[in-house]
C-alpha cells in the first residue's frame, strides 16, 4: 500500500512564512469566465491565441494582471460577462464593475487601467471584493481548498465574492485577494476568512494569514508587515513603501519613518505546485526594523 505524497500546501505550512508572498501587481482586470480555462488564463485556452497575445501584451505594458472569475457553486454561463478593474496603490486605490459583450472588449479597457483616476468605464465598488482562487487545473489545492472557503464567504457577503484563477502562490492555498487595496491572504479558515472581509470594510487589515499588498514587490511587502507588527497599526491606508532606493524605507500617514532590513533565507527543497520537482524556497524575511 502507497502513502499519497503530502500536497504542496501542506509542505509550505510547516515552514514557509507567508508574508512578501503576494504576487506584484499595481492593477487588475478581471474577466467573468465561468469555464474552459486552461493551465495558464492567456495559454489560449479559453480566448484563442490571437486574442489571449494581444491581451498578455497589453497587459505587460498597462501592468496589470488579468485573471478570470465566475460565481461560486454552480457554472452557469452568460451572455453577457462583468469586468472587474482595480488599482491597488495606497494613493490610487479604486475598483470598478462593468459587463461586456465579448472579451475581445478587453483590448481597449486594458490599457485604461494604469496609474491615474479611475477612467469611470462602470459602476464604482465602494466596498471589498474578493476574489477566492479555485484554479483546479493550475493546483489541485487550489481547488480542494478554495472552494469551501469561497461558498462561505458567498453565504456571508452575496455578490461581493468570486472564484478566480491563479492568484500566485498555490502552496499557500486557500488564497484570497481582496479589491481594490490588493491584500492577498493565504491559510485561512471560513471563519478567519470572514474576519478579514469584515475587517477591509471597517478600513482595517486583518493581520493573520496576510501575504502582502500586490502594489509591492517581496522585500516591500515584507517591509509593510514588519511595521505594521511592531507599530500595531491596522488602519488599511496608513502605510506607504519606498523601494526606490538603497534602504527600505516604510512610512506612515502621520510623517513616520522606518528602515527595515531584510533578507533571504534558503529552506530545504519542496514541490511549489502538487507533483513538481522539489526546488528550494527561498523567502524574503525582515531582520530588523528601525525607527528614524
Amino acid at each position: 500500500m502507497t502513502t499519497a505524497a503530502p500536497t504542496c500546501s501542506a509542505l509550505s505550512a510547516v515552514d514557509e512564512p507567508l508574508p512578501g508572498t503576494t504576487a506584484t501587481a499595481p492593477g487588475y482586470v478581471c474577466l467573468e469566465f465561468p469555464s474552459a480555462w486552461g493551465r495558464d488564463v492567456l495559454d489560449g485556452t479559453a480566448l484563442g491565441a490571437d486574442l489571449a497575445g494581444e491581451l498578455s501584451a497589453r497587459a505587460d505594458t498597462a501592468g496589470v494582471r488579468i485573471m478570470f472569475i465566475r460565481r461560486p457553486g454552480r457554472d452557469v454561463p452568460r451572455p453577457a460577462k462583468t469586468v472587474l478593474l482595480a488599482r491597488t496603490e495606497p494613493d490610487n486605490v479604486w475598483c470598478e464593475r462593468l459587463e461586456v459583450g465579448d472579451p475581445a472588449d478587453l483590448l481597449d479597457i486594458v490599457p485604461r487601467v494604469v496609474a491615474g483616476p479611475p477612467p469611470g468605464l462602470g459602476e464604482t465598488l465602494s466596498g471589498p471584493t474578493v476574489l477566492v482562487c479555485v484554479h483546479g487545473k493550475r493546483d489541485q489545492c487550489c481547488a480542494v481548498l478554495g472552494r469551501p472557503i469561497a461558498s462561505a464567504l458567498q453565504a456571508e457577503f452575496s455578490d461581493s465574492v468570486w472564484e478566480c484563477s491563479h492568484t500566485g502562490g498555490h502552496r499557500f492555498a486557500p488564497s484570497m485577494i481582496l479589491l481594490p487595496t490588493g491584500y492577498s491572504y493565504g491559510r485561512l479558515d471560513a471563519a478567519q476568512s470572514i474576519e478579514a472581509v469584515r475587517a477591509a470594510a471597517r478600513g482595517e487589515v486583518y493581520a493573520p494569514g496576510l501575504r502582502g499588498r500586490s502594489a509591492w514587490g517581496a522585500a516591500g511587502q515584507v517591509a509593510e508587515l514588519a511595521v505594521r507588527d511592531v507599530v500595531g497599526d491596522t488602519s488599511m491606508g496608513a502605510f506607504t513603501v519606498d523601494e526606490t532606493g538603497t534602504e527600505l524605507l516604510v512610512r506612515h500617514r502621520d510623517g513616520r519613518t522606518w528602515r527595515v532590513d531584510v533578507e533571504t533565507r534558503e529552506l530545504p527543497a519542496r514541490p511549489a505546485s502538487c507533483g513538481a520537482v522539489p526546488k528550494p524556497v527561498r523567502p524574503v524575511v525582515a531582520t530588523k526594523v528601525t525607527a528614524l
